[in-house]
């Protein structure tokens, strides 16, 4: 699925997951005391003032080591084990053809595609002989860069990506994107750092690119030598592609030009014949996001051996369609990728896989299906309510700040006014029609929803901007805040127990839920998002003096997160992680306050287990972001995610917050606020 150039995900995403399932409407008729938090799953010998993270869930970190077949475990993984399960039925039913529908049809078909074991057992790796023998085939450079445009029609994207996305400097049109791109390990440094555990991880993936050749039939001796040759051609790339950090500056990515100009940045790449390749004879002005990626792929274009890009084309093409192959491919790539990089002990049972595939290529058929049962009028009332209360808790809060003037004041109410709110599912369901899905080859139905997608994709150039379009499936269980729209998306699948309960104690809701809306929410106001206007464009707003003193506050929380050491000599990234950090904060602190304001109107029992309001609140808080994880993947997730650790997104906001010192009394050696100059407040 195309997303957005900038597009912001949720401070509930997971790095590395299958298809994130939410749990079905059915949970949510238990009674309202049971609803309010999950007394059970706390420590309340713990100190809440010093131990706010355990006391809110030591219980339940006791008592749910992760699954051998994941590499993290939380609450939004809770609720994807227990619903997939819904989904699994939604599946089969429709395999067997009980439903008639498309959308059901299509989901059916592709299921019984991916659960006929025997058939893809025994196909082993033929089902890629029609894209292998073109590839093969390559005789100059011409039509190498037109197999390069066959393999991104695919969703394999070799070198570089492209795509068709809005123009971030003139939101109201599309543009052709060129990114860098290419590389079979998660980021640029793990080609580039010399610690032992990253040259042992690259030692790792030389091997398995010299077992993986070896399964298209290369002699021992020959797949070495190919497995070497992509790894020093994906390290040049690595060397020359903007780091994580970098990514997150949307000036950085952006340098608008057209074909002329694209073929002076790269000009020996024959580019007339990649934009013919993909089916796009006049690409107009484009947005080469990272000119000095490009150059360097030009040089290497020119300077590498043909044979050697042919070796790197079939890497490509059997590395993304591994997973989808015969078990001794799917094993030998997950044991690469799932136990290496992220420790997970165990591969996901097949049905599991099948679903998340389908998730990625057919998504909102699948969803059709899913709201059908599982969302009610109750959920999306409910939470549109929230948002309501949540904008306008926003609001006050912009009109108090003393850094901020009057003048910026002004321009920050009408981003904050024009924000649209996408809650539960799409108005309109996308059209399938056109794509061709059979119970045969599963591999064969993936490629051609690849392509499927792709020229839906690339049929939105020189059309009205569709501002119905989702960048997430119903189903899933996260959220976004897209700046190029300034929309915030709540699919039907966040908005389940325990994230949200219909009949719940407010606080509770607002702890979790409303402190996600208002996350989503403060993401157009932080250190990215910022710098787009009310229409979605990049462009600045700000006074110079407003600028500068938000970028101080942003350098403070910037520091705070850069204290934090959770795993060996590993700290965590307080520049990669200031958006999520800054969202956090402001998203918790705007919720409170909506919060109290609801109850001014609603009021609501003053304990609850005890529990005050305010106290309710932060634990539900806490709850939502309980989680273990394996050793493997946070030491990724430090190196590539710009979510910090689930722990520190629960005490780190406190630390700025007098409001939860003053709900727990927490004074002296025991309160947890930072004092003085370190104690952030932006939003």
């Amino acid at each position: 699925m195309s997303t957005p150039q900038f597009f912001k995900r949720s401070a509930l995403a997971t790095l590395v997951s299958l298809a994130c399932i939410s749990a079905p409407l059915q949970a949510q008729t238990a009674t309202s005391n049971q609803l309010v938090l999950e007394s059970a799953t706390m420590d309340l010998k713990a100190d809440p003032c010093t131990q706010f993270y355990e006391y809110a869930n030591g219980e339940w970190l006791k008592n749910n080591p992760i699954p051998a077949d994941r590499s993290r475990y939380s609450a939004f993984d809770e609720v994807t084990e227990r619903n997939m399960i819904a989904l699994k039925k939604i599946a089969e039913t429709a395999a067997a053809g009980h439903d008639q529908n498309r959308a059901a049809q299509l989901v059916g078909a592709f299921y019984a595609s991916g659960m006929n074991e025997a058939q893809i057992e025994k196909e082993g790796v033929h089902p890629l002989d029609a894209t292998l023998a073109p590839i093969k085939a390559i005789g100059d450079k011409q039509q190498l860069i037109s197999m390069i445009a066959v393999l991104h029609k695919q969703g394999i994207n070799p070198l570089f990506g492209f795509t068709i996305d809005q123009d971030a400097k003139n939101a109201s049109r599309y543009i052709p994107q060129l990114m860098q791109g290419g590389l079979g390990l998660p980021d640029r440094d793990y080609y580039l750092k010399n610690d032992a555990k990253t040259k042992e991880i690259r030692a790792k993936y030389l091997s398995y690119m010299t077992q993986m050749f070896g399964f298209l039939g290369d002699k021992p001796d020959v797949a070495a030598k190919n497995a070497a040759d992509v790894l020093a051609l994906e390290t040049r790339l690595a060397k020359v592609s903007l780091t994580k950090v970098e990514l997150r500056d949307p000036q950085a990515s952006y340098h608008l030009s057209d074909l002329a100009g694209l073929q002076k940045v790269a000009k020996a790449t024959p580019w007339t014949s990649y934009f013919s390749g993909v089916g796009l004879t006049q690409p107009g002005q484009i947005n080469i996001a990272h000119p000095k990626f490009f150059a360097e792929a030009d040089r290497l274009l020119d300077r590498v051996p043909l044979e050697q890009w042919k070796t790197y084309l079939r890497w490509e093409l059997l590395n993304t369609r591994a997973s989808a192959l015969n078990s001794v491919l799917v094993n030998a790539h997950f044991d690469f990728y799932g136990k290496t990089l992220a420790g997970t002990k165990e591969l996901q049972p097949r049905w599991k896989r099948v679903l998340a595939s389908i998730d990625a290529h057919a998504g909102e058929a699948m969803g059709e299906l899913y709201v059908a049962q599982f969302f009610g009028p109750e959920a999306k009332a409910g939470v549109q309510e929230m948002v309501v209360n949540i904008k306008a808790a926003m609001r006050d809060s912009i009109s108090k700040l003393e850094w901020m003037s009057d003048v910026t004041k002004q321009q920050s109410y009408k981003k904050l006014d024009t924000v649209m709110v996408k809650i539960g599912y799409p108005d309109v369901w996308r059209d399938y029609s056109g794509m061709q899905i059979d119970k045969g080859s599963y591999v064969d139905n993936i490629a051609r929803a690849s392509e499927f997608e792709f020229k839906r994709v690339l049929a939105k150039l020189g059309k009205p901007i569709d501002r119905n379009e989702w960048g997430m499936t119903p189903q899933t269980v996260n959220a976004y805040y897209n700046p190029t729209m300034n929309e915030m998306v709540f699919p039907a699948g966040i908005l389940q127990p325990p994230l949200y309960h219909v009949n719940a104690d407010p606080a509770a809701n607002y702890g979790n839920t409303g402190a996600t809306i208002g996350h989503e929410l403060t993401h157009g106001f932080d250190d990215e998002g910022r710098q787009f206007d009310a229409q979605g464009n990049l462009k600045s707003w700000w006074t110079p003096q407003d600028e500068k003193k938000f970028l101080l506050r942003a350098k403070a929380i910037e520091r705070q997160f850069d204290e934090f050491n959770p795993i060996d000599q590993l700290h965590i990234n307080g520049k990669l992680t200031a958006g999520e950090n800054i969202a956090d904060l402001g998203g918790l602190k705007i919720a409170l306050q909506a919060l109290r304001q609801s109850l001014k109107t609603k009021p609501q029992a003053a304990e609850i287990d005890g529990l005050t309001p305010d106290q309710r609140f932060f634990v539900a808080n806490a709850q939502s972001f309980r989680s273990l994880i394996r050793d493997e993947m946070l030491r990724m997730k430090l190196a590539t995610d710009p979510h910090a650790p689930d722990k520190y997104r629960v005490i780190a906001p406190l630390a700025n917050m007098p409001e939860f010192a003053e709900a727990f009394q927490c004074k002296g050696d025991r309160s947890p606020l930072r004092q003085g100059a370190k104690r952030v407040n932006i939003w």
